[in-house]
């Protein structure tokens, strides 16, 4: 594990420890963050700690063609309950992805920098959120990094009622063109939607590609 300086830099991403922890410190710039993503790594750290920054191995993905949607969730899609919109609310989005209460994590890793320096991404574009609607509120999305190089970094998402971050994550995936999307960590609820485990190295592999 290494500790960065003021230098924009990361070290080789295969010197990351077991849990997937590569380096501290560093900053939040727009360089930075760049640089982070398109070489496999992500912040994650909680609001009284240092930066941290990660690439775990195994990556967990989602390709596109593999989207699973059920029988319900077609349902849901065919009744037209939801309205989708791609940055019409980014900020807003941030915000409420920052105050989903999650298992085993007492605070939230979405810090007042953490939201400033994706809202900088996402001016420049480099970040998009997408907004689920029920009428005129604001109840299901998500924000993630986009790269331009067909490959979709996944952040957060939240939901205020059943199934709307479902609605949001089905509809941008079958209305993009991405060759991937980042999922970065195993969860039960993307693995459902057919996100799969892939080595570390053939996530860089598509990175770079």
């Amino acid at each position: 594990m290494q500790y960065l300086t003021r230098k924009i830099w990361f070290p080789d991403v295969n010197q990351a420890t077991q849990e997937g922890l590569l380096a501290v410190g560093g900053d939040l710039s727009i360089e930075r963050l760049l640089l982070a993503y398109k070489t496999g790594i992500f912040p994650w750290f909680e609001d009284y700690s240092p930066i941290l920054w990660w690439s775990p191995d195994p990556r967990f993905v989602l390709f596109p063609e593999n989207l699973k949607v059920s029988k319900s969730m077609k349902q849901v899609l065919r009744r037209k309950k939801f309205n989708v919109t791609v940055n019409k609310a980014f900020r807003e989005v941030v915000s409420q992805c920052s105050k989903i209460k999650r298992t085993g994590q007492d605070g939230t890793w979405i810090t007042e920098r953490m939201m400033e320096a994706y809202q900088n991404l996402n001016e420049l574009g480099y970040a998009k959120s997408v907004e689920v609607w029920e009428g005129s509120s604001l109840v299901g999305g998500l924000y993630g990094v986009d790269l331009n190089n067909g490959v979709f970094c996944g952040e957060s998402m939240f939901a205020k009622v059943s199934n709307a971050s479902k609605v949001g994550f089905i509809t941008f995936i079958q209305n993009s063109n991405y060759k991937l999307i980042d999922c970065q960590i195993h969860t039960k609820h993307l693995e459902s939607l057919g996100a799969e485990e892939i080595p570390r190295n053939v996530f860089v592999d598509f990175l770079n590609s």
